[in-house]
């Protein structure tokens, strides 16, 4: 439960990023998925056909260097109508590296991704690195992770997951990895398909102002 929704004292922790976004009111209920640490050829096409077979929009925080590597997945990922975020260009952990470093490395993936959504590896960061990013960013944490990279859980504990902790304005967590795909096969389409029976609408992060709670 600590890793799949953060607790409140890590919430003030990083107090400049949005972690969740209000109820609007009314009866609907939205949710914002998002992708971290892509574009691989391996998954993220499957994760773009999946998105499309049930009109689902998403956020993909990509990797600079993997944007690199495969900037048609970058270029497919946009003209689909997806957002993309800003995830460093190296997968750095910010608590791990100098904040010079740190910044420097998000924006040497900048000039790749040209994007004003950031969400940092691991969910670390300095402060420091919070303070200066928040500056040019929207810092977009998460209010769940599927942990679909965990070779300790299943695609029916991912799925649980889902179940158990989606909410009202969640910024939900899946990745599109290697790590991940093992799970992500059967989880995906299965978190989709509840999370549309349950009436949630799936909103672009870039369709919101800077309140989360």
């Amino acid at each position: 439960m600590l890793i799949e929704r953060p607790p409140e004292w890590f919430r003030r922790l990083v107090a400049r990023g949005e972690f969740r976004f209000p109820a609007e009111g009314g009866n609907g209920k939205r949710v914002f998925l998002t992708f971290d640490d892509g574009p691989i050829p391996e998954v993220t096409p499957w994760v773009l056909d999946t998105l499309d077979r049930y009109g689902v929009k998403a956020t993909f925080f990509m990797v600079g260097d993997n944007a690199a590597r495969y900037p048609e997945l970058l270029r497919e990922v946009a003209a689909r109508g997806h957002d993309i975020g800003n995830h460093t260009r190296h997968h750095l952990q910010g608590a791990k590296v100098t904040t010079r470093r740190y910044l420097r490395d998000v924006s040497e993936a900048d000039t790749l991704l040209a994007t004003p959504l950031f969400r940092p590896p691991h969910g670390w960061l300095r402060p420091r690195q919070a303070i200066a990013l928040s500056r040019k960013y929207r810092i977009i944490m998460y209010d769940l992770v599927t942990r679909d990279y965990s070779r300790r859980l299943t695609a029916d504990d991912v799925v649980d997951n889902v179940k158990r902790l989606s909410r009202d304005g969640s910024i939900i967590v899946f990745h599109d990895s290697l790590k991940s795909w093992p799970r992500l096969q059967r989880a995906l389409p299965e978190s989709l398909e509840w999370l549309l029976a349950e009436g949630y609408e799936f909103r672009l992060l870039s369709e919101t102002g800077q309140k989360q709670s």
